[in-house]
């Protein structure tokens, strides 16, 4: 018996491939003798999840990433049960299980990832039907056409693909005819809305492809080079006993070695890929794996683990006859366990205490922000692969999650790091991932006046404002320094007062004690149990705080923020993205419509000129420095304008010879109306103090 492995994936997430390769398998298996592969590794166990096998699969599990159960005549098998473990899997191992469904099942159904996986390769090899789910839209479309892109560097031509479409809505879907158009091939089924009286006869139709070998008996290649006999199925011969394969981390490059065919490895494009790829195999036996994914938010053992991991690594290299300098030992071993429980060539970046932002822009352009200047480095992922299981290692731990059905997250680093990763079809440049740094010291008012970003005068002015119970807003545009100057305010915050912090990811680093920190949560892989930032103020304001200070408004929670400043709770803080005070208050009156309500302009107009006391602006200047531009104060409403008084400001006049940007902060010499909510609350304030700045001419 020889089966027919059918390889099957979805464009783009949602398409229904999984729920397809289920249903046509179990519907062969009441006849025959079959095989269904869970080899989407992004998919978290769907396969488990619809056959509710979760709990027999965890314990049937042979090895860490691989599990075999019989079900009848049905042998379900899940490759890697964790994105990570898709990283460990030995391709011997699957290829050799491969062939043994080949031998056994008249049938083998692969649910593959796009792009494919080291973990599937052995499969695709075997593969004598490719199925391409497609949903018809424009979005869908253009998803496929990346998948058919995939499939031609593999040497499967766009003619070998079988596509089936699934419509789930028909009043948006494209016709069939613009699908053959845009996809250049014609559609072997189409798969209706289960409601559909014809839908039972396309599931048959699609197990019924499943079942059968393409027409096409062209070979599989690797590359222009190096490609297979026609008719040969496993991409050349089998190696000799004595032969060393490389595990497959990246898709097949272009000029593979010698001519010969070759199996599933790839060329090593750098010096000790090998050795690196040996020695993080042989890791994985000696140290729990999960210890070192967890290892980056369990910053107590990673000094331990580092020590321990080192240790390995050192006597995996000692005597190794490649190495030929102490130093090059030095840092090969640096960079191995920098890859195993780090985050891979990101960690010399994140030593560097100058970076302030590191840009990844797909597995080769890595970029970082230095002293204010974006400048490219020599830093790259191995491929887009490892790129992706690096993001995974940082929010897996937060309860995060990043897949075709949620291709954006935010999270955070230990250090309190920002990050932001968005992933294909968004990003068209690949996995792309953004870290915003503050440092490993928390920055004081020192620090901003040493570095020029704000007068004392101006920021004593502030430390009474926040005493004094003022609601500020910190505004300013991506990169200005908000929330590193919400940081600064939030140290003049009463050490007896009750503090609630609300963000979208956990930045924000009070030094009192008495803070309960809240961090908002996305959707589940259901699409349930997000809770919004909104969700957060209101219960936060039964939970009797003295202060709430909001990372960042952004949303329907502008309203909540108004109302809660409105109803007793002053001095609450936030940030907002705007470029000027004025700006401030139009963005922040957009915000509030956003909570979905319809509410007249003059009484959201009314509610911010009561709420809001100040608001600060903060200018990334044309030199990358970071300035506090002006302290406008809200002093009211004057007909369906709120009104506004400057108080202080920072006047630029131009550049020096370094093209540094010259200025100085002046005072307006306006009278601030809060001081007499200064004296109400007897807070200790000179007004003279700002009178030492520089004053404007006009006063």
């Amino acid at each position: 018996m020889s089966a027919n492995v059918a390889v099957v994936i979805g464009a783009k997430g949602g398409a229904g491939a999984t729920t397809l390769c289920v249903d046509a398998i179990s519907r062969l298996s009441k006849n025959a003798d079959v095989a269904l592969v869970d080899g989407d590794l992004v998919a978290r166990r769907a396969i488990a999840v619809l056959l509710d096998k979760v709990r027999a699969l965890d314990g049937a599990r042979t090895t860490p990433n691989i599990a075999s159960i019989e079900d009848g005549r049905m042998t379900i098998v899940e490759l890697t049960a964790t994105f990570d473990g898709g990283f460990t899997i030995k391709p011997p191992d699957v290829l050799a299980l491969a062939e043994d469904l080949v031998a056994r099942k008249s049938v083998v159904v692969v649910d593959a990832p796009q792009p494919f996986a080291a973990a599937v390769r052995p499969f695709v090899s075997l593969g004598r039907r490719f199925i391409l789910v497609v949903e018809p839209s424009v979005l869908g479309l253009t998803s496929a056409r990346v998948a058919q892109l995939e499939f031609e560097r593999f040497g499967i031509a766009k003619e070998r693909l079988d596509v089936v479409v699934v419509t789930r809505d028909p009043r948006n879907a494209l016709p069939r005819g613009r699908v053959e158009s845009a996809l250049g091939t014609k559609v072997s089924v189409e798969i209706p809305p289960s409601a559909d009286r014809r839908y039972e006869r396309a599931l048959e139709a699609f197990a019924e492809l499943c079942a059968t070998p393409s027409p096409f008996t062209e070979s599989l290649r690797l590359s222009p080079s190096s490609q297979a006999p026609v008719g040969d199925r496993r991409l050349g011969p089998r190696r000799p006993p004595d032969q060393k394969v490389v595990p497959l981390v990246a898709a097949p490059k272009e000029g593979a070695s010698n001519g010969k065919p070759t199996r599933m490895a790839i060329p090593v494009t750098h010096k000790f890929d090998a050795l690196k790829t040996e020695i993080h195999e042989e890791l994985a036996k000696r140290v729990d794996p999960t210890k070192m994914t967890r290892a980056t938010n369990e910053q107590a053992k990673v000094a331990e683990l580092r020590s321990q991991v080192g240790e390995i690594v050192s006597e995996l290299l000692h005597g190794h006859r490649d190495i030929g300098s102490a130093e090059e030992a030095a840092r090969l071993k640096l960079e191995i366990v920098d890859e195993a429980i780090g985050l891979g060539p990101l960690e010399d970046l994140l030593r560097e205490p100058d970076i302030s932002e590191i840009m990844v822009n797909g597995p080769q352009n890595i970029f970082i922000e230095r002293n204010g200047r974006i400048e490219r480095t020599a830093k790259e992922f191995t491929s887009d692969k490892h790129l992706r299981a690096t993001i995974e290692r940082i929010i897996a731990p937060l309860g995060r999650r990043l897949d075709e059905a949620q291709p954006m997250v935010d999270a955070r680093l230990p250090d309190g790091s920002r990050v932001n990763a968005i992933i294909e079809p968004l990003s068209l440049n690949g996995a792309t991932m953004t870290i915003r740094r503050f440092g490993t010291r928390r920055m004081t008012s020192a620090d901003l006046i040493t570095l020029g970003a704000a007068a004392p005068e101006i920021l004593d002015f502030l430390r009474a404002a926040v005493e004094a119970r003022l609601n500020i807003i910190v505004a300013g545009g991506t990169g200005s320094g908000k929330t590193t100057f919400l940081n600064v305010l939030s140290s003049y915050l009463p050490v007896h007062e009750r503090i609630v912090t609300i963000e979208d990811a956990a930045e924000l680093s009070l030094d009192q004690d008495h803070v309960v920190r809240l961090e908002a949560r996305p959707p589940n892989i259901q699409g349930a149990g997000e809770i919004r930032i909104r969700d957060l103020v209101r219960n936060a304001l039964r939970m009797r705080p003295d202060r709430i200070i909001v990372g960042e408004c952004r949303g329907g929670e502008a309203l909540d923020m108004l109302q809660a400043m409105n109803t007793g709770h002053d001095g609450s803080l936030t940030t907002i993205h705007a470029n000027s005070p004025r700006d401030a208050l139009s963005r922040l009156e957009t915000l509030v419509l956003m909570a979905g309500f319809d509410l007249p302009v003059r009484a959201i107009r009314e509610q911010v000129a009561g709420a809001v006391d100040m608001i600060l602006q903060l200018t990334r200047m044309r030199d990358g420095t970071r300035k506090l531009t002006s302290v406008c104060e809200v002093v009211g409403l004057e007909g369906d304008v709120v009104t506004t008084q400057e108080i202080a400001r920072y006047d630029q006049r131009g550049v020096d010879k370094d093209n540094k940007v010259r200025g100085s902060f002046i005072f307006t010499g306006v009278q601030p109306m809060c001081l007499g909510k200064f004296q109400e609350y007897g807070i200790t304030y000179d007004v003279r103090g700002l009178s030492e700045l520089e004053r404007v001419a006009s006063w």
